[in-house]
């Protein structure tokens, strides 16, 4: 009874700004979020999605704090759910080009602009997205399914790039992603930096 309980108290937090956007009068809401900002090699990947009004809410943590498997099988129970999802890739060179922070709203804008519906207001992570009607919350992936959503989509399709990106460098990107991790820096040292490596980045371990 009490996890049934806690389990409810869950769902509601994950629905408050979708609430609260709804109950303004707003129908179609999106929301954005982002994979691959910290990494020292791969590309930034964002996702944006839409759901129905009622949808149930399915999703009860954000995807930093989900395993692996359990993002597979809500990647896609996401597919089958969303009005419509997006999806936005800046690579590394983009990044080097225009750094992490431009080349994260460029991806935000390339998955807005795949989307195959129109929408009246943006829920962000924490990250303002003028001149778009929007709404940026802190932590917004705690709080939003459809933010939740988003990181999920976003984190799978970008591990899936990495993962590829595996088979072609020496690095063992299907297990570090890119990130700056022990193995990760080891490498470096020991391979060298690819084509996929974020130039812009420190990226000379000693």
């Amino acid at each position: 009874m009490l996890l049934k309980n806690l389990k409810k108290k869950i769902n509601k937090y994950m629905f408050e700004i979708e609430k609260s956007l709804y109950d303004k009068g707003f129908k179609k809401l999106v929301g954005i979020d982002e994979a691959g900002r910290g990494p020292l090699a791969g590309p930034v990947v964002s996702a944006a999605v839409i759901f129905p009004q009622n949808i149930d809410i399915f999703i009860e943590k954000d995807s930093k704090k989900l395993s692996p498997k359990k993002r597979e099988t809500l990647f896609e129970e996401i597919r089958k759910k969303a009005v419509s999802i997006g999806i936005g890739v800046v690579d590394s060179e983009e990044i080097d080009r225009i750094n992490i922070y431009n080349a994260t709203k460029l991806a935000m804008k390339r998955a807005l602009f795949s989307l195959k519906s129109d929408f009246d207001y943006i829920i962000t992570d924490y990250i303002k997205f003028d001149p778009y009607p929007h709404i940026s919350i802190k932590k917004a992936d705690e709080k939003s399914i459809s933010v939740a959503a988003a990181s999920i989509i976003a984190k799978v399709y970008r591990d899936k790039i990495m993962e590829h990106f595996s088979k072609i460098y020496p690095h063992s990107f299907e297990r570090h992603k890119g990130y700056p991790t022990k193995l990760h820096i080891q490498e470096i040292k020991e391979y060298g930096i690819t084509p996929i490596h974020r130039k812009s980045f420190r990226l000379n371990y000693e």
